[in-house]
């Protein structure tokens, strides 16, 4: 490509309107430009960058027998009312009507779709396995989109579904998917850790996550120090401790006063917030429920709706607050009235700790199991940075993670929702046992940045640049340079490998920040020294230029680029 007659530019200046680093120097490099909230356009050199990740992702998909399809965005909202998830979806799923009525959606994930599609083909435990996957555009209303494309509301997502007769061929379908994943995360050059993750809303017996690590993750990957587990933050489980070996105390009442918190309430008596258990007044499905956990813990959302069968947890407001007689700032688990009682376990082990007494400016000390009654127990709250590890006891550290790519064992659950059935050896039918898998094309990329970059902008791996090899010609005036340059130019082409030509009227400065910020991996620099077919030769991870003659700069972008 050569610049001077193409469509190429770039921004000096960060975006307003961008978080992250990624989304920063997407922008600026003219790879992306947002549309408006958690929508971008690609642009040329992005479009590039995102056609060779999808490339890159179809090679290796293809090598399983995956088979590659295509659905539709525009769906029949009846199809995940009978799958049963249009409620799990809620408000992130665009709704509208066609013009006869008749409700519809923009597919936000396409498991249903694929059940119907594997149901015109399986009839009997010979047309199995199956296995297909899609590259499409998924849609969901997100209420927060931010951090470029890493959280966005259009995105394009690599799904694909394997379809067997049994466990052991899920296993199998799964473990191939999975060996194929490592492949395309290793040739991204991503630094990723395999997580095991809450199934969600997608149901299921396994999930597991690829987490790119970075800073700007929003997920926390938990990691041992003495082993491999690996897990993420939201269903890492808590060792269950010992119990506390005091000897219990009689609970008394004192006065609190203008103590709004826990650390509040904790450094006013100067006691250890270990020794303390706080109140997290909340609405789980519009039923007021009360959280009671160790001070110092973090309640963990998606443990505490598994435990109750929720769907949904916020914080509780004034009103549904006000039909019980807790107080907050001040609520503890004694005497409460009208609300669900959740008591997290490490509480069951605590002797002589400090609760609110649901009385303004009042807590009790030396509160112990039998002072009060609780509806629920079980494990709702956060591992900590140091705990001890669920599998073998060392320490655990934590790391902010990108979910790049996710595997389900699904099982049966859409196969009989969607009335997939097949005729096993003894004519009975079955349900056909499936299994889903995830990438996230943009995010990918962003993953990449994320982890690739310096101070002047991208580096981008050969295996997903937009261009290979850029050509800087330094002086447009001068023959002898142009002509060495488009030959180069002309011989790479000819080997296949087509470079982004800079013959822009433009001072050499310019060029070099461009090639730089754009994250071009090799840069053949024509000036001079063209009257000896003489060109400088660099790597965009290197600081230093090499003298090579012309042909021995095409060898070298013909032995890297292999």
């Amino acid at each position: 490509m050569k610049l001077s007659n193409s469509y190429f530019y770039t921004l000096r200046e960060d975006p307003k309107d961008e978080e992250s680093l990624s989304g920063i120097l997407l922008n600026r490099g003219g790879f992306i430009r947002k549309s408006s909230g958690g929508i971008y356009m690609f642009m040329p050199l992005g479009y590039k960058v995102k056609t060779n990740i999808e490339n890159i992702i179809r090679e290796e998909m293809n090598k399983t027998g995956c088979q590659e399809l295509i659905m539709p965005c525009l769906i029949p909202e009846e199809v995940y009312v009978s799958s049963g998830r249009r409620d799990n979806f809620g408000s992130s799923m665009f709704a509208l009507k066609n013009r006869f009525g008749k409700q519809m959606v923009l597919g936000p994930t396409h498991e249903e779709l694929f059940a119907i599609a594997a149901g015109m083909k399986i009839k009997s435990y010979k047309d199995m396995p199956v296995s297909l996957y899609q590259m499409q555009t998924k849609f969901r209303d997100e209420p927060r989109p931010r951090f470029g494309l890493i959280r966005v509301v259009e995105f394009v997502m690599k799904d694909a579904y394997t379809f067997d007769r049994d466990l052991e061929g899920l296993d199998e379908a799964y473990q191939k998917i999975f060996e194929a994943y490592k492949r395309i995360f290793d040739r991204l050059d991503l630094d990723y850790r395999i997580v095991r993750a809450d199934t969600g809303v997608m149901g299921g017996l396994l999930s597991e996550e690829f987490q790119a690590i970075s800073p700007i993750g929003e997920d926390t990957v938990v990691l041992c120090d003495s082993c491999d587990y690996a897990s993420n933050i939201e269903i890492t489980e808590t060792v269950e401790p010992e119990d506390d070996k005091e000897e219990e105390k009689v609970r008394q009442l004192v006065e609190t006063p203008n103590c709004s918190s826990i650390e509040d309430v904790c450094a006013y008596l100067h006691c250890d917030l270990k020794k303390s258990v706080k109140a997290l007044l909340m609405n789980v499905d519009g039923k007021f429920v009360i959280f009671f956990i160790r001070g110092d813990r973090e309640l963990n959302e998606t443990k505490a709706l598994k435990l109750l069968g929720g769907r949904e947890l916020n914080f509780a407001n004034d009103e549904l607050i006000a039909t019980s007689n807790a107080v907050p700032g001040y609520a503890g688990p004694a005497d409460l009235q009208n609300c669900r009682i959740v008591v997290d376990r490490e509480v069951l082990h605590m002797k002589n700790f400090v609760t609110g007494a649901n009385k303004a400016g009042y807590h009790y000390i030396n509160t112990n199991l039998k002072d009060f009654r609780y509806d629920v127990s079980g494990d709702v709250v956060n591992v900590q940075e140091g705990d001890l590890c669920p599998h073998c006891g060392g320490r655990i550290h934590f790391k902010k993670g990108i979910e790049v790519g996710n595997t389900f064992k699904l099982g049966t659950k859409y196969s009989q929702a969607m009335d997939l059935y097949y005729q096993d050896a003894t004519g009975t039918l079955q349900p056909v046992v499936m299994g889903s898998y995830g990438i996230g094309v943009g995010r990918s990329m962003a993953a990449v940045v994320e982890q690739h970059h310096d101070e002047n902008g991208i580096i981008w791996p050969i295996s997903i640049a937009p261009y290979k090899v850029g050509i800087v010609l330094i002086n447009g005036r001068d023959e002898q340079q142009v002509r060495l340059a488009e030959t180069i130019y002309d011989a790479l082409m000819e080997k296949g490998i087509e470079p982004i030509f800079d013959d822009r009227e433009e001072r050499p400065g310019v060029k070099f920040k461009d090639m730089e910020l754009i994250g071009i991996p090799m840069r053949i620099t024509v000036g001079k020294g063209a009257a000896d077919d003489q060109v400088e030769f660099r790597l965009r991870t290197e600081s230093e230029n090499t003298m090579l003659t012309s042909q021995q700069a095409i060898e070298k972008v013909l032995e890297l680029c292999k």
